[in-house]
């Protein structure tokens, strides 16, 4: 059994898993750190963007043209081109062999175009309804940010290794940038996820006969889960985003995954030192005073996740502080899909939210805000936004990144004014990176990661809990974090097996496949005629033909009458069993007329001798040796007077 690994970040996860004869896919996940590299393409002309100096470095002396590809901004230098992305490696292997994807998340989807559509991937694909919603909603928004305003040009000169050690960190340190891609389309987008077949929790499926997988809840957001994948005789569990956290989505289930042969665990929090609550009210502090003095707010934001929460909490604060006028505004093209698909998954949340559709209420309180006009939300900032904005406001909008979307726009128009703040919640980005191109920045920024994934206690706790025999996990989570070198409790710090893995490592999974399943088919179960070996042990002989298709095994009566008789059924052969009784033996010997026997044990077992016959026998545990001098009738009847001391089957 192997599992390769794909991606080069733990929160980013693709993993491949060979288990029997199927090969599987767990997440497909786009790492889009490589965005910060590039330089935010404006809404609108930027002529301060448009008039940043072009960069090369001093002792270039090659015949690309770099200078119009970089561009300085301060100390850091951008690309100046079309944005890109670290897709996984998926040129480890061949990915026409791949049987099933499984999919534990909506965040977890984002690189599922490049394998389904540039590959030659044929297999299936299983997620649930809210994470093939909330994939597409993520990949339309995207597509939409980058294709809106597309850039003319590629730039790819400044990729050469000889040049790229030659740059300013942090760009200088960007891995395998000739790897890098740009963003599909939406047709892509389209044809990947009509391939995928929605599955609800605890449905159990089978890939071709081998394997049952099962998705169960992971508490992370909607529709999130952890993956079981079952043989008649192993087990592995596939621990993904998850949370213990009381939520909108529906809780974590622990049961399906306990007693696992192998757990594999990723995207454990990329904020181990924050608590997600207290961010929230800090966030919900840092609005509140803004809108005091009446500065605007601006949040970039994915949407959906953490979004919903941050609505349903800011908006209990605004009317606590008497703030109930000031509109907040959800700007993206999935803004309106995005707010009716939370309200119509009751099923998928926690219980609390799912009781209120039956009073009937909606589960999310933003539904109401909407009503109400207090939550205005719109694709762009085009056509009748313009008509209904005003300042001071709350503007939740994207990308995260601060590379493409609304949000560069409002940067730029509220950047100048120190009585504005931007607020960063989303953990996905170093936040004063996706800065740098914008500063110098009047309006003040405030770091509120919400991460409510797994922290290294939470996730200890449930190792310690679901006890799996081998634990595989990212080298990054045995040591801690960089920016907290001395704190050694957010480590995984666990008395089971673990097994690390690195960014392209191919792991051997320490399960030996030791038995397999087969059916007996029902008339050759009836021929059976069972003996007892042992209280409630009962054995049988058999002959059949073994048929195998799809991973079943099948036992058939024998389609030749002939072998019956040849076999068991005439009665010429069997089988001895048991443990000889040396007092029996010599017994039966006594009878046979043989007396003169002088018994000796040894080291394996014992030696009888037969010094009247000049005979020895070896009795050792599983073989008997009859050492006579050649006298063959002596021999066979020796044998015969020894298997009668033993059972037979």
């Amino acid at each position: 059994m192997k599992l390769y690994c794909l991606s080069g970040e733990p929160s980013k996860p693709c993993f491949i898993l060979k288990f029997k004869t199927t090969t599987i896919m767990l997440d497909s996940g786009l790492d889009m750190g490589s965005l910060l590299n590039f330089l935010p393409v404006p809404l609108v002309h930027s002529s301060r963007l448009s008039s940043l100096k072009k960069w090369k470095p001093n002792d270039y002396r090659g015949s690309g043209k770099i200078e119009n590809e970089l561009r300085a901004c301060g100390t850091n230098v951008f690309v100046d081109s079309a944005p890109e992305f670290t897709l996984p490696q998926l040129d480890i292997l061949d990915l026409s062999e791949v049987d099933v994807i499984l999919l534990s998340n909506s965040y977890s989807t984002l690189a599922l175009p490049y394998v389904t559509e540039y590959s030659g991937f044929k297999g299936m694909i299983y997620a649930t309804e809210p994470t093939l919603q909330g994939g597409r909603q993520l990949m339309e928004e995207l597509v939409h940010y980058v294709e809106r305003m597309p850039k003319g040009s590629t730039a790819n000169v400044w990729k050469n290794a000889d040049i790229l050690r030659c740059l300013p960190a942090p760009i200088k340190d960007a891995v395998n940038p000739l790897a890098w891609k740009q963003c599909y389309s939406l047709h892509d987008v389209n044809s990947s996820l009509a391939k995928v077949q929605m599955v609800g929790f605890n449905e159990k499926l089978t890939v071709f006969g081998a394997v049952t997988v099962t998705a169960s809840s992971s508490g992370y957001c909607i529709g999130s889960c952890n993956w079981s994948i079952q043989s008649d005789y192993e087990k592995i569990c596939y621990v993904a985003a998850s949370s213990t956290l009381t939520t909108h989505p529906q809780p974590m289930e622990h049961s399906p995954l306990r007693n696992s042969d192998v757990m594999i665990m990723s995207q454990l929090t990329r904020t181990p030192t924050v608590n997600p609550d207290a961010m929230i009210g800090e966030f919900c502090m840092t609005t509140a005073l803004t809108l005091r003095n009446g500065g605007n707010v601006l949040v970039p934001c994915y949407p959906s996740g953490v979004t919903y929460d941050l609505f349903e909490c800011l908006s209990v604060h605004m009317d606590s502080c008497g703030l109930s006028q000031v509109p907040m505004f959800f700007i993206s093209p999935v803004a309106d899909s995005s707010l009716a698909y939370s309200n119509i998954f009751a099923e998928w949340l926690s219980q609390g939210k799912k009781s209120k559709v039956y009073l009937p209420e909606a589960p999310f309180p933003h539904a109401e805000l909407v009503n109400t006009g207090r939550l205005k939300h719109y694709p762009g900032i085009h056509g009748p936004f313009s008509d209904e904005f005003r300042s001071p406001c709350v503007m939740f909008t994207g990308h995260p990144s601060l590379r493409f979307g609304d949000v560069v726009h409002f940067i730029e128009l509220w950047g100048k004014s120190s009585g504005n703040t931007i607020i960063f919640t989303e953990t996905d980005f170093p936040y004063l990176y996706a800065l740098a191109p914008f500063q110098p920045l009047l309006m003040k920024a405030v770091h509120c990661p919400i991460d409510t994934s797994l922290n290294f206690g939470q996730a200890n706790k449930l190792i310690r809990d679901l006890k799996p025999r081998h634990l595989v996990i990212s080298e990054r989570y045995s040591h801690p974090p960089a920016l907290h070198p001395h704190r050694n409790d957010l480590v995984i710090e666990t008395d089971q097996k673990t097994i690390m893995y690195k960014p392209g490592s191919v792991l051997n999974l320490p399960i030996k496949r030791t038995y397999e399943r087969v059916e007996i088919e029902p008339e050759l179960a009836a021929s059976l005629v069972p003996t007892e070996v042992k209280p409630g042990v009962a054995v049988a002989m058999v002959a059949g033909t073994l048929v195998t298709k799809d991973n079943k095994h099948v036992l058939k009566a024998p389609s030749d009458p002939k072998s019956k008789v040849d076999g068991l059924e005439s009665g010429r052969r069997y089988y001895v069993w048991g443990e000889l009784d040396m007092q029996e033996f010599v017994s039966k010997l006594a009878q046979h007329g043989i007396t003169d026997v002088k018994v000796e044990d040894s080291a394996a077992g014992h030696i009888v001798h037969l010094p009247s016959d000049d005979t020895l026998i070896q009795i050792e545990e599983g073989s008997t040796h009859i050492i006579c001098e050649g006298n063959e009738g002596l021999r066979v009847r020796l044998k015969d007077i020894l298997l009668q001391c033993l059972s037979r089957l």
